[in-house]
């Protein structure tokens, strides 16, 4: 880990200093917040690392549930099972959108059949599951580990912040478990430190393990991302960022505190061929509600340099 960690893969643009100087600000001079209290909080699909055109955790799902298919193939007469053996993979990315812009019927679809998964499993079954995946699988556009689809100028930003006495936080839609297994290893965010959505636990006496019932203790999107922050953590953030629709509450929670905070969005607008796609699906209430709060636009186009690291060891070194 670089000693002196900088924000080398920004281009020297307003959010850069906007990030530079609201840091400093922190750490000296009349608004200066003691150490404990410099909390930041990060979504992480779109936020931390490439989202389309799937979260990385529906990819997951996909191959468990063509598992699922060959054991039953009357699964595949209803969706989401239907979309996955006929290869139509846009429709679960579809169904994340509907459920931005307000419309759950095909997510619920969706958690359904997650949940269904999971039953009974061990909290370490579970972990072996993710784990194993997570050492074959590659991003189906790119065609590189998830590992290498990571976003630089974000893990960069972590460690800037961490230099300068800030505690790193997930909060994401994601599930908590799930990202448990990967985020000590490409963000150096140890597992206490993710809140996420949660399946439901039961607790089995004859074998004193946790097993996952067939339910969702909560989805942590949207009204949510706060109310979790503040169960987990018991303060307000003083950075936040995110990309999406259900980032906004998080980024007004910490915008608009006792202490203003910084909250930046990220926006997909990459045309350049980097390997991002440009898109504005399932933030356009964050794009429209950046124009009226005062929050940080953080253009992937034009403020980032590099997107992914070249090496696995330059992704380790930050």
């Amino acid at each position: 880990m670089s000693l002196n960690p900088q924000l080398v893969s920004w281009e020297e643009s307003v959010a850069k200093h906007s990030i530079e100087e609201f840091v400093a600000s922190t750490v000296d001079g009349p608004e200066a917040v003691p150490r404990p209290e410099r909390i930041a909080v990060f979504d992480n699909d779109g936020t931390l690392w490439s989202e389309k055109p799937m979260p990385t955790q529906l990819h997951y799902v996909v191959q468990q549930w063509l598992d699922a298919i060959k054991v039953d193939p009357s699964l595949a007469k209803r969706q989401p099972y239907r979309s996955v053996k006929d290869g139509d993979l846009a429709w679960l990315g579809r169904a994340v959108d509907k459920h931005y812009d307000g419309n759950d019927s095909d997510l619920e679809l969706l958690v359904k059949a997650i949940v269904g998964l999971v039953e009974h499993n061990s909290v370490e079954d579970y972990a072996r599951s993710v784990e194993q995946f997570y050492r074959t699988a590659q991003h189906p556009i790119l065609k590189r580990p998830y590992a290498d689809t990571v976003y630089q100028p974000m893990v960069e930003l972590l460690r800037y912040l961490e230099a300068h006495g800030f505690t790193c936080y997930i909060v994401s839609g994601g599930e908590r478990d799930f990202m448990r297994s990967i985020t000590e290893e490409y963000y150096g965010i140890p597992p206490e430190r993710v809140i996420g959505s949660a399946y439901g636990l039961t607790y089995d006496w004859e074998s004193s393990s946790l097993r996952y019932a067939a339910s969702l203790s909560f989805f942590d999107d949207g009204e949510e991302k706060p109310k979790r922050i503040w169960s987990r953590i018991g303060r307000r953030p003083l950075l936040a960022v995110g990309n999406s629709n259900g980032d906004v509450p998080m980024l007004d929670f910490t915008k608009f505190g006792p202490r203003r905070g910084l909250s930046l969005l990220i926006h997909h607008d990459d045309d350049t061929n980097r390997g991002d796609p440009p898109y504005d699906a399932g933030a356009q209430s964050a794009l429209a509600a950046a124009a009226d709060r005062p929050y940080t636009r953080v253009s992937v186009k034009n403020d980032w340099t590099t997107l992914f690291p070249s090496t696995v060891q330059q992704r380790r070194d930050q």
